[in-house]
């Protein structure tokens, strides 16, 4: 079995491949809100870069039971209800959580990247 580190250094590589540079994990969470979104808008305020993020934070943790997605708005932006608190964590073990969260969520392109490789 692939450990954390290795599968995240192959969705980056995945992504830096696609994208023509690395992001990060807020690039990354980013993704994953406008994917959940459906858009094809080429640009964003800052503010509508931080809900995306915030979009693919929750649905991350949508997947751990944490929020349940309610209803999308008008506009397709959708919105979360928390179900229970998040666990207490240190920046570091924050970040390695929401890691392997976002590896779940991309399990199926990192399957199938490996495979080819």
């Amino acid at each position: 079995m692939t450990c954390i580190s290795e599968k995240w250094h192959i969705l980056e590589n995945i992504f830096t491949k696609r994208l023509g540079r690395k992001p990060n994990l807020e690039g990354i969470l980013m993704l994953i809100g406008l994917q959940e979104i459906g858009s094809s808008q080429k640009s964003f305020s800052k503010e509508e870069k931080q809900d995306l993020i915030h979009i693919g934070t929750c649905t991350v943790l949508a997947q751990q039971g944490f929020y349940r997605f309610e209803k999308k708005d008008a506009d397709g932006w959708p919105y979360f209800q928390q179900l229970k608190p998040l666990p207490q964590l240190d920046a570091e073990e924050q970040e390695e959580w929401l890691k392997s969260l976002i590896l779940d969520y991309f399990a199926e392109l990192i399957i199938d990247n490996m495979k080819k490789n």
